[in-house]
């Protein structure tokens, strides 16, 4: 229950800062807006499929947690590795750090719980 609430509040954040972005200022940091609208979507996806359950759902969202996973680390790393491509933060940059690292710990936890999960009801 603690995942879909950290996914909901991300859900909220991603999609709430990203409409606001493009809407206003979207000409400023295309790309940024872009991926944090992005984020939202797949953070959207993954709790609907932790509050659906059952075998299929659980599947998705673990394909869903490990793209996110990727996203984050590829979008993380890109930040840092290239500042000026990014004239504003998404919600994936610095790994997270705007979000305390959240965006990076939960595709773990997530990845972490349904793969237990799965254990567990065998």
């Amino acid at each position: 229950m603690l995942l879909v609430w950290f996914y909901g509040v991300m859900v909220v954040g991603a999609v709430s800062r990203s409409v606001y972005q493009i809407a206003t200022e979207f000409d400023r940091a295309p790309l940024a807006y872009s991926l944090s609208a992005v984020a939202g979507v797949v953070y959207g996806f993954i709790t609907y499929t932790l509050i659906r359950g059952g075998e299929r759902a659980r599947r998705a969202a673990q394909v869903c947690c490990a793209a996110e996973l990727a996203g984050v680390l590829i979008v993380g790393t890109w930040t840092l590795a290239d500042p000026s491509a990014f004239p504003d933060a998404t919600v994936w940059s610095d790994y997270g750090m705007g979000y305390v690292f959240i965006p990076v710990l939960l595709p773990l936890s997530a990845l972490y719980w349904l793969r237990r999960n799965r254990e567990v009801t065998r």
